[in-house]
């Protein structure tokens, strides 16, 4: 694509925002190809029908280039963004525990439909951490198994299941948010693991990730000391590139994890957080809430495009990479007067219903 640097830095994030209707200015930013796409959470979301208006909205303000991404973390459990009557799955842990990857792959599946239907095309989702440490007030039931084995099994089902259903999944939170007493939304986590212990148990479900071709990753802010011991993974080239694109061979999407959370934006100035996760290998930065930080980010990226031409080479890989994936998965929200039929077609509140049964 021939974009223009201010284009080309616009294309690196995916932002969120505050309420139900979709900005002016953002639509007018995602049109000029000035953003690459959004993120709702429940403040966005007060009703299936408000989710699917903006949904269109998003949707209609494509930009020539390419499709926006339009995701959502919809997990299931206690990490959901969709309001009732919406079917909520439950946590992935209950999920998991039943040992059934063919029921993992059909969740993924009813949920990747119905979410498709609203008119989302990427869904944070899977938790690829292994649930290992009690203590963890972030992971928990969130993750799938406490084997690495068994994350893998039943994550990777679930992410079939997803893309069937025509939503790009994305594992979370690379290289292993399983085994903190820390929870990243707040303050630095740190894992102290020898790499015997990080190859064998945090890596081993994102390795398994690699070698089934999973389209898209999300970074940790969190620091692994015998990974990198000065940054947390998200800033680190060495867990970043030399780790997940030269070991162990990932060639999809990485996403950075929100990087208004205070294990970065306690250390650091938002500037500072976007340059270096992209530096370190970051495909998409998401900046989740303010729009004063997304156009601070926004002015660095362009200022360091503008200084570095490596740093533009790397931005322009990072583009490619994002838009290629896109244009693959152009959000499609279906109808209005179809959504009903569409959601009940997906088959997720038969699921839902029928793991309560059990």
């Amino acid at each position: 694509m021939d974009l223009s640097l201010r284009q080309l830095a616009g294309q690196l994030l995916v932002v969120g925002f505050g309420g139900a209707e979709l900005p002016r200015q953002l639509a007018e930013q995602l049109t000029r190809s000035e953003r690459g796409g959004v993120i709702l959470f429940k403040r966005n979301l007060p009703s299936l029908d408000a989710a699917h208006a903006l949904l269109c909205s998003v949707a209609a303000a494509r930009a020539d280039a390419a499709p926006p991404f339009v995701g959502v973390d919809e997990e299931g459990g206690r990490v959901r963004r969709l309001p009732a009557p919406f079917p909520a799955l439950p946590p992935m842990r209950t999920l998991g525990a039943r040992g059934d990857a063919t029921l993992c792959r059909n969740a993924g599946h009813a949920l990747g439909r119905a979410l498709q239907a609203l008119g989302f095309n990427l869904d944070f989702s899977p938790v690829l951490d292994v649930d290992t440490n009690p203590a963890n007030p972030v992971i928990g039931d969130r993750a799938f198994a406490n084997t690495p084995g068994g994350v893998a099994r039943m994550a990777l089902a679930f992410a079939d299941g997803l893309t069937a259903g025509g939503v790009i999944p994305c594992g979370k939170h690379f290289p292993g948010h399983g085994d903190t007493e820390t929870d990243s939304h707040f303050a630095l986590p740190r894992v102290r693991h020898d790499r015997a212990r990080l190859d064998s148990v945090e890596l081993a479900p994102f390795r398994a990730a690699c070698s089934h071709g999973l389209a898209a990753l999300m970074s940790a802010h969190v620091v692994f000391d015998a990974l990198d011991p000065e940054v947390p993974a998200t800033l680190s080239m060495g867990i970043a590139t030399d780790l997940l694109r030269g070991a162990l061979g990932f060639s999809g999407v990485l996403f950075s994890d929100d990087l208004e959370m205070r294990a970065l934006s306690g250390r650091m100035s938002i500037e500072e957080s976007a340059v270096g996760a992209v530096l370190a290998g970051c495909d998409v930065l998401l900046i989740c809430e303010h729009e004063e930080l997304q156009e601070r980010a926004h002015a660095a990226l362009i200022r360091e495009c503008e200084t570095s031409p490596a740093f533009a080479d790397r931005a322009r890989e990072a583009v490619a990479r994002s838009t290629a994936l896109r244009s693959a998965h152009p959000p499609r929200p279906c109808p209005r007067n179809e959504l009903p039929a569409a959601l009940e077609v997906s088959g997720l509140a038969a699921l839902v219903d029928a793991l309560a049964a059990d």
